[in-house]
């Protein structure tokens, strides 16, 4: 076993189905394997997580992709370099909408994502208050609600004040009628829709191009600090990765979720026993093909700063940024 240069190790995490491949490195021995002593931490909030992740009280965390690029233009505010050297999810969030807010616009299943946007666009210039929520500006969900909106109207889409919610407050929040909507990852959406609070209208897959949504960050000086370590902690979940897309019985998976309180609802192969599987096949299908990161998807992730988020960028400032978000030693 290679030299590490640190064993004991805080990961973060934002209770998400995504962060699935990390519990489970954890729950069978991968990174003990790899001679690493690994502590999960959970984050109250994506703004949390960053923090503690730029200041060193995490080693490396689960996060947001755009996180990454938004670190290196100092959009976060604190201008920490980010980087990455593996995908834990590709473009896997939902808009959901209130059950009450579709009837009255009349959103159902059958809706495309044009015709569910028109309808929201349309009550929005009628004057009706409309609050919807992303889980993060820097964010794929933020950029798919805007882009969702724009198939209907590109200004609406720009001048729509989207509210910003940890994921797991999301379906309260609706329940409490302080948002309508939201864009998030699972479980929130099917936890919204069995509760009969909400209901999934559309697919950031049917908005967005296949994106890198979660990946495993660090800050770029912990990486040349620990490179030892940060191979050991990827292989660990690559590990992990590779057990779940070919797992047959989910039951222990589960129990795990429900463990880390990110599953909180009933749901088996008996009862709702259709979001049981689509939530299995969602851990099966977390990454498509490749975990390494891709250099295209910090480009489209720096592009939609630039159409939403009126930042100014030259043309060599947007690769060199975008070079800047993945690590060197991991590239393919």
């Amino acid at each position: 076993m290679t030299d590490l240069e640190k064993t004991k190790i805080q990961i973060g995490y934002i209770p998400l189905l995504d962060c699935v491949a990390i519990l489970w490195a954890k729950q069978r021995g991968f990174f003990d394997e790899q001679g690493l002593d690994v502590n999960l931490i959970k984050e109250a909030s994506w703004a949390s997580l960053r923090d503690r992740l730029a200041f060193g009280v995490l080693d490396v965390a689960h996060c947001l992709s755009a996180m990454l690029p938004a670190a290196a233009l100092g959009e976060d505010q604190l201008g920490i370099p980010l980087q990455t050297n593996l995908v834990l999810s590709q473009n896997r969030a939902f808009i959901s909408l209130s059950q009450k807010l579709c009837h009255q616009l009349n959103i159902s299943h059958q809706d495309s994502a044009e015709q569910s946007a028109q309808k929201i666009v349309l009550a929005l210039k009628n004057g009706q208050k409309i609050r919807l929520a992303n889980v993060f500006k820097q964010s794929i969900h933020h950029y798919c609600l805007r882009q969702w909106l724009a198939l209907a109207d590109h200004e609406t889409a720009k001048q729509c004040n989207l509210l910003t919610l940890p994921p797991p407050y999301m379906v309260e929040a609706i329940s409490k009628n302080l948002i309508d909507g939201f864009c998030v990852g699972e479980p929130w959406n099917t936890q919204g829709e069995l509760a009969g609070i909400s209901q999934p209208v559309t697919s950031s897959q049917e908005i967005i191009p296949d994106i890198a949504d979660k990946v495993l960050a660090f800050t770029q000086d912990w990486a040349i600090q620990y490179p030892n370590t940060l191979k050991a902690i990827t292989q660990a979940i690559v590990k992990a990765q590779q057990e779940l897309k070919d797992m047959v019985n989910f039951d222990e998976v589960w129990e795990l979720l429900i463990e880390f309180n990110i599953i909180q609802f009933q749901c088996s192969e008996s009862l709702h026993v259709e979001k049981y599987y689509s939530i299995q096949n969602i851990i099966r299908h977390l990454v498509k093909d490749s975990a390494t990161p891709k250099i295209d998807d910090f480009y489209w992730l720096i592009e939609q700063m630039i159409k939403w988020d009126n930042i100014t960028l030259k043309p060599a400032e947007i690769a060199r940024i975008a070079e800047s978000c993945y690590l060197l030693l991991y590239k393919t």
